[in-house]
Formats: structure tokens, C-alpha cells, sequence
């Protein structure tokens, strides 16, 4: 067999070649070096920094210690960042006089209430003259006020007989529906609330 049959043409070598390193295992990239940017400045700087060394002694040391101070400072900084985002957060005793609740007593309640009618607000009097007679029934341990509770929690936890519980529903009846159900509210229907209220605030809780 000659010689000419055993080797294989050149274009057929090349073309096998071509076919083979076109396979996706053969894909040769550079692999990408987020440090690379970095190491190269670093170097530059060595070099700079030694050619400084030799050519101006003197600059070199300066450029050194500020370069140092700078590195430093940006330790310093980083150190401060940390222990602020690690340090406990010790909230600040508030003052108990500020903190609590500035309760009105009875009697500015129904201040409130005559203040309010004058001014025709017979609806929001109202409010406040229920308020009042809350806080005496209060006074006289018949319940116990708590500004989240609602009118008819009242009702419910009221240490009375059964004629002053019935007079209690009545007002706290009349207070919905002015207040909340939208009936109007007249001075004349201010001054029946008021007087109920006042002969109720004078009733006796029951064991």
C-alpha cells in the first residue's frame, strides 16, 4: 500500500480538526477575576511607590505615612460602623408623668358638656356628659373606667340594683343613637341625658 494511501489529505485533517474543537467542551475562555482590577492597582502602586523610594527618598516616606493615616482612618471607620450595627439599642426611661394618660376628672366633663352646648354641639356634649357620669360611678366602685371600653361594657360590669342597671341601659341607649346612629340631638334631649345622669351618679354599688 503506497505511502499516499495511508496519510490522510491535509484538508480532511483540518476539516476533522475544525469539527472536533467546535464541540462545546472545547470553548477556551479567559476565566473572569473580580480581584484582577484590584491586584493591578495594588502593583501599580508598588511600583510607583518604589520607583519613589529610589528617586525621592524623603517624597516616599511621606507619601508612605499618608498613605498609612489613610488606611487607618478607613479601619477606624469600618471598626466604628460595626460596633454601632452590633451595639445594643438601650431605649430611654420615659418619664412616667409624660407617659400616662392625661385623664379628666368628672367634673371637667361636664364643664366640657356645657361648654359644648352652648356652642349647639348637643351630640358631642352628650359624650362627655356620659363620661362624667362614669367616672362618679367610678368614685363609687359601682365599675371600673377604662377609656377602651365601650358604653355598653358598662352596662354589662355595672354593680347595681336592678332599677339603676335599667336606668344605665337607657342612657347608654339615648348615647348611641344620638352619637352614633345619627339621631339629632337637641338641647332639650341634653338636658333630659343630664338630669338621668346626675340622679344616677348618686346611686350605691351593690356587692
Amino acid at each position: 500500500m503506497s505511502h499516499a494511501l495511508q496519510t490522510p489529505a491535509a484538508d480532511s485533517v483540518n476539516a476533522a480538526l475544525d469539527r472536533v474543537f467546535s464541540a462545546t467542551k472545547y470553548d477556551w475562555e479567559a476565566s473572569s477575576d473580580p480581584f484582577r482590577f484590584l491586584r493591578e492597582l495594588l502593583y501599580n502602586l508598588a511600583t510607583l511607590l518604589e520607583g519613589l523610594r529610589e528617586s525621592h527618598p524623603a517624597v516616599y516616606v511621606v507619601v508612605l505615612g499618608l498613605l498609612t493615616g489613610l488606611l487607618l482612618a478607613i479601619l477606624f471607620h469600618l471598626g466604628y460602623l460595626v460596633w454601632r450595627a452590633l451595639k445594643p439599642r438601650v431605649l430611654p426611661e420615659r418619664d412616667r408623668s409624660a407617659a400616662a394618660p392625661d385623664w379628666r376628672d368628672a367634673a371637667w366633663h361636664v364643664n366640657e358638656a356645657a361648654r359644648l352646648a352652648t356652642l349647639g354641639r348637643y351630640a358631642e356634649a352628650l359624650a362627655h356628659r356620659f363620661t362624667a357620669l362614669i367616672l362618679e360611678l367610678d368614685a363609687r366602685q359601682a365599675l371600673k373606667f377604662h377609656p377602651s371600653k365601650t358604653p355598653a361594657e358598662y352596662t354589662a360590669e355595672a354593680r347595681l340594683d336592678e332599677r339603676d342597671r335599667g336606668a344605665l341601659n337607657e342612657l347608654v341607649a339615648a348615647l348611641y343613637r344620638h352619637l352614633f346612629g345619627g339621631a339629632p340631638c337637641s338641647a332639650q334631649d341634653l338636658d333630659s341625658f343630664d338630669r338621668r345622669a346626675a340622679a344616677l351618679a348618686t346611686c350605691d354599688a351593690t356587692s
